[in-house]
């Protein structure tokens, strides 16, 4: 038997290994802090929570965002795009940093004059945050 939560899920296009895309977005600010993926089972944890839990690829295992370095992303709101093929995660960053390598955002170069160029600092050496 479906309950509503299947049916929300059952909604979504997921690709070929059961995966969606969900960007990570500042609600202040609008700025993107990342893009990660997620399954049924981070989704509907990411729900349950009220914060952000993905399915790492790499790793093969779900993903509570600052288990490790304690950057928790509390969700604000939850959108699908019109395909609904695509997650907008509506966040606030615990701590300011949402990348693995210490700063606010994934997004961090910028294409100039031909060359991507950093364009944010390091707020945090993630030798410090990651103690793997």
């Amino acid at each position: 038997m479906k309950t509503a939560t299947d049916q929300w899920l059952d909604g979504l296009k997921w690709d070929e290994k059961g995966l969606i895309p969900a960007i990570a977005q500042d609600y202040k600010t609008g700025k993107v802090l990342m893009v990660a993926w997620m399954n049924r089972e981070a989704l509907q944890l990411t729900v349950s929570l009220q914060r952000a839990v993905y399915w790492s690829r790499s790793r093969a295992k779900l993903w509570k965002k600052g288990e490790e370095s304690g950057h928790v992303q509390k969700l604000h709101e939850l959108r699908i795009d019109c395909d609904q093929d695509v997650l907008l995660l509506s966040v606030e960053q615990i701590g300011e940093i949402a990348c693995h390598t210490g700063r606010e955002s994934c997004f961090y170069s910028v294409l100039k004059d031909g060359v991507w160029k950093i364009d944010a600092p390091v707020i945090k050496d993630p030798s410090t945050i990651y103690q793997k």
